[in-house]
């Protein structure tokens, strides 16, 4: 039986949310092995000029947890 872990990551870009969701998982990949799914629960963005200069996500990442021999 497997169990799974969800962490949550917030995570900025300055070119779009996509790629601030990518970061996260980018991110979290380089301390977690078996991520399966990632769900974003929130966009924002902050605006200077009238023009959005980042993207931020709040990222749910889930992953398998390893069973102990």
């Amino acid at each position: 039986m497997a169990v799974v872990k969800v962490i949550e990551i917030l995570a900025e870009s300055n070119e779009s949310w996509e790629a601030a969701a990518q970061d996260a998982v980018a991110e979290a990949a380089k301390t977690v092995d078996s991520i399966h799914e990632v769900s974003v629960t929130n966009f924002k963005g902050i605006v200077e000029g009238n023009k959005i200069v980042k993207y931020r996500v709040n990222a749910k990442i889930s992953f398998v947890v390893k069973e102990s021999v």
